[in-house]
């Protein structure tokens, strides 16, 4: 939305000003592989936590076991951090040592 700003003090002739918003800088959310950690597990996580049909969840789970790490999803950074510590946080709560991390885009 413009703001209106007064230029010379007359409060006559008002000029629009725009504000231009910058995009916000996206993050990957990434998966790490482990020993321990299972494949419906991690296929779970992604289907539940970050909303992907389970042939592409099931797709990220091969490339994180065969890679050693694959991408759950891009988001801005609160976004990316919340889903990251909840999926750890569901893994711990199953005594899986899922690891997940953020890194810039």
């Amino acid at each position: 939305m413009p703001d209106f700003v007064d230029i010379d003090g007359d409060s006559d002739v008002l000029v629009e000003s725009e504000t231009k918003l910058e995009k916000p800088k996206l993050f990957k959310v990434l998966l790490h592989n482990d020993d321990f950690t299972t494949m419906e597990f991690v296929i779970w996580v992604l289907e539940y936590v970050f909303m992907k049909p389970e042939p592409e969840a099931f797709a990220i789970m091969l490339k994180v076991h065969n890679e050693g790490v694959g991408i759950a999803g891009i988001y801005p950074y609160d976004i990316a951090y919340m889903k990251s510590q909840k999926a750890m946080n569901l893994a711990k709560a199953r005594e899986y040592p899922l690891l997940s991390t953020v890194e810039e885009e």
